[in-house]
């Protein structure tokens, strides 16, 4: 598939000058760039494969940031309009939050000065920097560990992924609540009520309340919603059987998990760190390790690209599963 064809609303929300340099990138290239980045008088940058190149007015990607085309003012005036369609009222949510989202699920990141009434973000002015964030539904990420994962009476396990940042987590949480709202034939398994929190509109890339990426036939989502207040507000609202959300590392967002599992509904989510010694550091989550709320860690690292799965363990931390393994590839 034509790579312009997989982010063309990212296009479209480009300055027209920007627009022209980036589709100028080849597109065995340009469909590996996961990043652009504008920033006032300096080099237009893109992130690939974990690597950062400058792109030239010609196209080209280089590691030299002085062959690069320099950014200007009028672009991050031009991008603004654009992503926002010149109508900053209609997202002066989303830009006191720092981003706004694009039709078809794209994240534009936005930075500038911020505007403080009452101690609290107004909003942003003064844009001097976007970072166009390329999401990508990849389906059947998570096929391989399904079954790690279903439990033998057509339930579903507690699940916590555990991320460094960048390593795929959201794509497998995402391909996760998919399948368990699909259902999953080849285990029999049938499909659940899923309730996404997508506070940052990462999980669903909801545009106008719609889902822009694929979480499966059974799932509702509460987009732009703070975790802890929307896990709750499911609970009560739509009757979920899994709920689903995305780095929870705060007391309240704990304190929401434990009114979950209260309630018999199963839970998946994720966190920040390197493997589950790295998690026992952080006080608040902890307490969640110790408390046995979870049955199931997958621990993710980037070794094979990012999704690489390193570990399964189950909730007395026992090995169900070694890699490295990345869809497409296992090393032994």
């Amino acid at each position: 598939m034509n790579a312009r064809k997989n982010f063309e609303e990212v296009l479209y929300a480009l300055p027209p000058s920007v627009r022209e340099v980036i589709t100028k990138i080849p597109d065995a290239l340009l469909q590996e760039v996961e990043e652009i980045r504008l920033r006032v008088n300096r080099p237009l940058t893109v992130y690939l494969r974990n690597e950062e190149k400058f792109v030239s007015k010609e196209g080209t990607m280089s590691f030299l940031p002085s062959l690069a085309y320099i950014v200007t003012s009028e672009d991050c005036e031009k991008a603004l309009q654009l992503i926002s369609k010149s109508s900053l009222y209609a997202f002066e949510e989303e830009i006191r939050n720092g981003y706004i989202t694009l039709k078809g699920g794209y994240r534009v990141g936005i930075v500038g000065k911020c505007v403080l009434e009452n101690g609290y973000i107004k909003t942003l002015k003064n844009i001097s920097g976007y970072n166009y964030r390329i999401s990508k539904d990849i389906i059947g990420v998570a096929e391989e560990i399904l079954k790690y994962l279903i439990s033998t009476s057509n339930g579903v396990h507690n699940i916590l992924i555990i991320s460094p940042p960048q390593c795929g987590k959201t794509t497998l949480l995402r391909d996760i609540a998919r399948w368990i709202s699909n259902g999953i034939d080849f285990l029999g398994f049938t499909g659940k009520k899923v309730g996404i929190v997508d506070e940052r509109s990462e999980i669903a890339g909801c545009y106008n309340g719609i889902p822009q990426l694929d979480v499966g036939i059974r799932t509702d989502v509460l987009d732009g919603c703070p975790k802890a207040h929307g896990m709750i507000m499911l609970i009560r609202s739509m009757s979920p059987q899994v709920v689903v959300t995305d780095e929870i590392g705060r007391k309240e967002d704990i304190e929401a998990i434990h009114e979950v599992l209260n309630t018999g509904v199963k839970i998946i989510t994720t966190v920040h760190a390197n493997d589950i010694e790295d998690l026992m550091k952080k006080p608040i989550l902890k307490d969640v390790i110790s408390l046995r709320y979870f049955e199931r860690y997958i621990i993710l690292s980037n070794r094979l690209g990012a999704g690489t799965v390193e570990k399964i363990l189950d909730e007395n931390f026992n090995t169900l599963f070694k890699g490295p393994y990345r869809r497409g590839r296992i090393d032994k």
